[in-house]
């Protein structure tokens, strides 16, 4: 298959600069062979050395990236009217209860990212057909299942990002956007790198980064 000018372009700046072996590399060469007409999203994707298969070996978490990801999200809360109060000051695009659980069980879904307070989960909960699919759910482990809102909304809103290990055992995460300076995104890898390094499960039982697609990286990530 023949290939565009823009993918020649970057394959071949790719194979002059041969195998990359740090971070600062990387990141310079992602913003070297960003060239689409759009401001491109950077992924950090990684193959671990766990077996999802096994409910000791999923990963999961959550990171506050220090530059954010270059998006700004749309935060829904779901709770009563006096947390609704403290989500609308801390900067929460929609707030409501049963009115918004009754829009969303109607099609709506202009939001981003949806908090619940425990009190609101048995409704919410109704949703889940709806919220899982999208990635919308809330959930505790990711911190949108909460009383503390305005903490919850200030997160999401900064550059909170969620990630988790699929079937194939490979984590996929937004790191920032190719506008951003080197430094943004050198810094955003390191922060989610090192959360995945703490998010290594005690039964991992290989090398937490495939060793046959990387080296093993230490707690200590330059």
């Amino acid at each position: 298959m023949k290939q565009g000018k823009r993918y020649r372009t970057a394959a071949e700046i790719a194979r002059q600069a041969g195998a990359v072996q740090n971070l600062a590399t990387a990141v310079k060469l992602v913003k070297q062979t960003a060239r689409a007409k759009f401001d491109e999203t950077i992924m950090f994707s990684s193959h671990l050395g766990v077996d999802p298969r096994h409910s000791d070996q999923l990963v999961r978490g959550t990171v506050v990236l220090p530059h954010g990801t270059g998006k700004s999200l749309r935060v829904l809360v779901l709770a009563k009217p006096d947390k609704q109060r403290e989500a609308q000051a801390a900067g929460a695009d929609h707030t409501g209860a049963e009115d918004y659980i009754a829009r969303i069980q109607g099609g709506w879904l202009d939001v981003d990212a949806i908090v619940a307070t425990p009190d609101m989960m048995g409704e919410v909960g109704k949703l889940g057909r709806v919220l899982g699919p999208r990635g919308l759910m809330p959930n505790p482990k990711s911190g949108t299942v909460t009383f503390d809102v305005a903490k919850a909304v200030k997160e999401l809103k900064a550059g909170k990002i969620e990630f988790r290990v699929d079937k194939g055992a490979n984590v996929h995460a937004p790191v920032g956007k190719a506008s951003f300076s080197e430094e943004q995104l050198l810094a955003n890898a390191q922060t989610f790198l090192r959360e995945l390094v703490r998010a290594r499960p005690a039964a991992a039982k290989y090398s937490w980064f495939d060793t046959a697609r990387g080296p093993e990286v230490s707690p200590s990530v330059p």
